[in-house]
């Protein structure tokens, strides 16, 4: 899925080849796959793994910075928050804080898992539309920074910044509604998104105004037009509107007391081929034309790039384990399906998948190319992670690879059918022409299955309002 028609092509960042960068990339994928296989991460007993470049996570990381580095003032405070929700593994965002890379966090669990991975709290982020009095003041206590996502909810952070004094950047959220991209879903800048508060509503850019010179220690402002489908012209138009009423603001106000302007993340990320485009510096560019104000240093500035940040540096890899016709079609059965990749099978046209074939050594498939389907391993018929597509033949003992999916899938585990979440492992060069591979995530058992399902209340029910129970 691309950006958009006004996505910018090519694809130089960092001041160096970034099809080379890719070409490296996808090297390195195949031969961690055929380690994998080797060493039996991966087999008839291990028939779906996940796998983590560490390497590429890192080189994304090192992009983002670079890029916002490029264009802001010097000494400009600049904090990039990966999006958790995107691969919320304890072990993926330890990694990404020591590349300079903090946390945006939606839920309790979300920031347990960054205080988990030992990011400071400094360095997180709060958002959520549904925010309890318990977890604000969670987050307040620990400094963390909070964006309000309503009146309602500012209201509420009165009353405890009232009862108990935090070091907490405090914000809010507002939703510029100037349109949506190609896919609804993912859209929030919408006329009726849930997000923030609708600026264009009748009296709501007033209130917004009146409510920053009301609280002197309001001074953060964010926005967060959405992610994928969204074209880079509209999230940039999204900052321009952020970037204006911070400006009217301050203006009321007389002073800077909006200092620091949230801009969300959203790049979108090129699902169609191993090209990584757009690129964190093209996205820079485009603001510093845009918003020419917002670079020049008045600001500090928050990013909240999820998506861009992992989704090539995942490959989910399953064994083929039966191949067959049908109508006509080929069909390769394998053990990945919608426990692994849900959006793209219930919704095959907005997150299509590319799929690699590798041959019963892991090694990357030759030969002609066949139309065939790829069937994920749940009971229903529309359990596919791809239809019609043309591959080289998968056959019995082959494995098929789903690409791209470092963000939004195999750490998004959907348990239809009580399928078992799969290994996940990161893999990076061992400095000898090989591969070394670290645990992620142990695979789960079906022990663990059954404990999640309430296996230790077995009884429970069969005991409620029998005959003598109380």
């Amino acid at each position: 899925m691309g950006a958009g028609s006004d996505t910018p092509g090519g694809a130089v960042g960092r001041g160096g080849d970034r099809h080379g960068d890719d070409r490296e990339r996808v090297a390195r994928r195949d031969e961690a796959v055929r380690a994998a296989v080797e060493r039996g991460l991966l087999g008839p007993e291990a028939p779906v793994v996940a796998l983590l470049d560490v390497t590429g996570i890192r080189e994304s990381a090192a992009a983002l910075r670079a890029a916002f580095e490029a264009a802001v003032a010097p000494g400009t405070p600049v904090l990039h928050a990966f999006a958790v929700k995107a691969t919320p593994l304890v072990p993926v965002l330890r990694l990404l804080d020591r590349e300079g890379v903090g946390a945006e966090v939606a839920s309790p669990g979300e920031l347990a898992l960054a205080r988990a991975a030992g990011v400071p709290s400094d360095r997180i982020v709060l958002d959520s539309p549904a925010k309890t009095p318990g977890e604000l003041r969670e987050a307040l206590a620990l400094g963390v920074a909070v964006n309000a996502d309503n009146p309602q909810e500012l209201a509420r952070i009165d009353g405890l910044v009232r009862a108990a004094p935090t070091r907490s950047p405090l914000g809010l959220r507002v939703n510029p509604q100037i349109g949506g991209g190609s896919i609804e879903a993912t859209s929030t800048a919408t006329a009726t998104s849930k997000f923030g508060v609708a600026l264009r509503d009748e009296g709501a850019r007033e209130w917004v105004v009146q409510a920053y010179l009301d609280r002197p220690w309001l001074t953060r402002l964010h926005a967060h037009t959405g992610s994928q489908g969204i074209p880079l012209s509209l999230m940039a138009q999204g900052v321009a509107e952020t970037y204006r009423l911070a400006e009217e603001i301050n203006a009321r106000a007389g002073r800077r007391q909006v200092d620091t302007l949230d801009i969300g993340g959203g790049l979108p990320v090129n699902f169609g081929s191993d090209v990584t485009t757009p690129t964190y510096a093209q996205y820079a560019r485009l603001l510093g034309e845009t918003v020419p104000g917002l670079f020049d240093g008045r600001y500090g500035l928050v990013t909240e790039f999820g998506r861009s940040l992992l989704a090539k540096h995942g490959t989910v890899v399953a064994r083929v384990e039966y191949a067959k016709s049908a109508g006509g079609r080929r069909v390769a059965v394998t053990h990945a399906g919608v426990q692994v990749a849900a959006r793209t099978v219930y919704m095959p046209g907005a997150w299509p998948l590319r799929i690699a074939a590798y041959d019963a050594k892991g090694r990357a498939k030759p030969g002609p190319e066949v139309v065939q389907d790829v069937a994920g391993p749940a009971c229903f018929s529309g359990d596919l992670l791809a239809r019609g597509y043309a591959l080289p033949l998968l056959e019995q003992g082959d494995y098929a690879a789903a690409l791209d999916t470092g963000a939004y899938y195999f750490a998004h585990h959907y348990a239809y059918n009580s399928l078992a979440r799969p290994g996940i492992y990161g893999f990076a060069p061992d400095g000898a022409g090989g591969v070394t591979f670290a645990t992620v995530r142990e695979p789960q058992t079906v022990e663990e299955v059954v404990a999640e399902s309430g296996g230790a209340h077995a009884a429970s029910l069969t005991t409620l309002g029998a005959p003598g129970h109380r």
